[in-house]
């Protein structure tokens, strides 16, 4: 039903949701854990498009997003955790990347995490990385996900299986994104410097 309604909304307004990952099952042995980074993200409205592909490509009940803890304050946190939200206190100094990377060790059945790489809607000349060390500690794929507002076009993209060099690694998963993707193309990180700044 839930999934119908967005395959509605996303005709109506005339947008796409592709899936080149193949579900995940052709992998030997299926992927059923994975971070999923969408990018570009420049707007509020990046949430509702990647919340409504989610249900559409059938992420829907397996996915948790990590959002600001300010979001999930009253009145209207309940929505964000109905919506599979975990709230992340970025002003405490605790170790994010340990405490999901034990989720996704005491999963039983499938979960994906899904993260903003770039971590705010702002201009930043960087991606934050905490998202590839998630997935390099709890041993699982990152999954890149492009909101293309040029094209009215969200797609899922192949798992890359983090090798350890981050900054090489990172280098290869922005290629799947451009600038001109953005809804606002002047705040998206490109990361083009010559620096990525990635210290650990």
């Amino acid at each position: 039903m839930l999934s119908a309604l967005c395959k509605l909304i996303f005709k109506i307004v005339g947008w796409k949701a592709i899936d080149y990952s193949e579900r995940l099952t052709a992998y030997h042995p299926p992927v059923t854990k994975f971070v999923m980074i969408v990018a570009p993200h420049t707007s509020n409205w990046d949430f509702m498009v990647a919340l409504i592909a989610r249900y559409i490509l059938g992420y829907g009940n397996n996915t948790k997003f990590l959002g600001k803890h300010t979001l999930f304050k009253p009145p209207y946190g309940w929505l964000f955790y109905a919506l599979g939200g975990t709230p992340v206190n970025r002003t405490q100094h605790n170790n994010l990347t340990e405490q999901v990377a034990a989720k996704f060790a005491q999963a039983t059945g499938e979960l994906g995490v899904v993260i903003a790489p770039e971590g705010t809607r702002k201009y930043t000349n960087q991606w934050k990385k905490g998202f590839y060390y998630i997935a390099l500690k709890a041993n699982v794929p990152i999954l890149p996900v492009c909101i293309d507002y040029k094209n009215k076009v969200i797609s899922v993209h192949p798992p890359f299986f983090p090798s350890g060099n981050a900054e090489a690694d990172i280098a290869q998963l922005k290629k799947y994104y451009r600038k001109d993707m953005a809804l606002y193309p002047e705040h998206y990180a490109s990361g083009e410097s010559a620096e990525l700044m990635l210290e650990k």
